[in-house]
């Protein structure tokens, strides 16, 4: 498959991390054989290094932090004339949030409650609940 994205481009991550997503930044490496990318400043990862000696060269231990590949279709290439009515579209897009109704299981306890406040104040007595625990003697039907 033919890249349309080069080494040096600037492209914008469309989808990925929710702190990369949105991010502008340059190709350092194309992978075409695996369709990846390298950007600068994104998909930064983190890896424990352990100290080794190779061809008389000590690698030091430690963590080192570097770009990941990430597939090209989550990139796309920016020219200035996009990033620029980009930049104006994020500010305009967000709509305003609406207040969110109470959730449906709140509503009937406060409809008992009122009720029973109501029942109150005209001097009418309470309804009374039997315990589920003590069932009333001439239920059970025998005396003891």
């Amino acid at each position: 498959m033919k890249m349309k994205i080069r080494k040096g481009d600037r492209v914008r991550v469309v989808r990925g991390d929710a702190e990369d997503k949105g991010k502008v930044g340059e190709v350092i490496r194309v992978l075409p054989k695996e369709n990846r990318v390298v950007v600068q400043g994104v998909n930064l990862v983190k890896k424990h290094q352990r100290q080794t000696q190779s061809g008389g060269k000590t690698i030091p231990s430690g963590i080192r932090e570097f770009e990941a590949p990430i597939h090209i279709s989550n990139v796309q290439l920016v020219t200035e004339a996009s990033e620029k009515s980009a930049g104006k579209e994020k500010k305009a897009a967000k709509p305003a949030k609406k207040p969110t109704e109470k959730p449906a299981a709140a509503k009937p306890a406060r409809k008992a409650a009122e009720k029973q406040a109501s029942k109150a104040a005209e001097g009418k007595p309470a309804a009374r609940r039997r315990s589920a625990a003590k069932p009333a003697a001439d239920e059970s039907g025998s005396e003891n």
